[in-house]
């Protein structure tokens, strides 16, 4: 009797902790995992695209080695940089997105200085290149946003009421954003 008496006390409770969220809860950790995932790629493809585009440029144009030099010591610093999406706390996404906007930053001088190159500029390579990075950077900025929603989600269904006894019960904790550079907080100066 005390066996039987067991088993339905433990269905019962596994019926009210799927009715508490947990499936659901599971399911959007879940989803924000693989939405990082796809930041993660995306930003791979960035740092896939780099070595041709840097090897171009050095081939076409006499270019300023410390902005090559800058660049192909960001793309590593940013591929050093790996978090696990079980781990992904404000914390470890805030590195990341440090170590991904130095990056950017060396890739933004690149691209600037190769105005003053018009050979450069016309090389079929280098256009097509450029045309695959300014794509890429599309794709990324695509693959944070649908991040932030999921993270977005996630984060308010643990700390909704009763999930947030479930998720605090099993260790689910909030995940971090992708935020805005600090840069972006400034306008940029436009001069005639």
């Amino acid at each position: 009797m005390k066996k039987l008496f067991s088993a339905i006390l433990l269905i019962m409770a596994a019926m009210s902790m799927s009715s508490c969220g947990y499936n659901s809860i599971v399911k959007m950790d879940e989803d924000t995992k693989a939405k990082w995932g796809a930041v993660q790629s995306q930003y791979q493809r960035r740092a896939d695209l780099i070595p041709n585009l840097v090897s171009t440029v050095k081939g076409v144009a006499n270019f300023e080695k410390s902005t090559l030099t800058e660049v192909a010591e960001a793309r590593a610093k940013a591929t050093s940089v790996q978090v696990d999406a079980s781990k992904l706390t404000p914390e470890t996404v805030q590195k990341y997105q440090q170590a991904q906007g130095e990056l950017s930053t060396a890739l933004g001088r690149l691209l600037s200085v190769t105005e003053n190159y018009p050979t450069l500029r016309a090389n079929e390579n280098f256009t097509a290149l450029q045309g695959q990075l300014e794509g890429t950077e599309n794709r990324i900025s695509v693959a944070r946003m649908d991040f932030n929603s999921s993270v977005q989600a996630y984060n308010g269904k643990i700390r909704s009421f009763p999930n947030n006894l479930t998720a605090k019960m099993f260790g689910f904790t909030p995940k971090g954003y992708f935020e805005a550079d600090a840069t972006a907080q400034k306008a940029p100066k436009v001069e005639f």
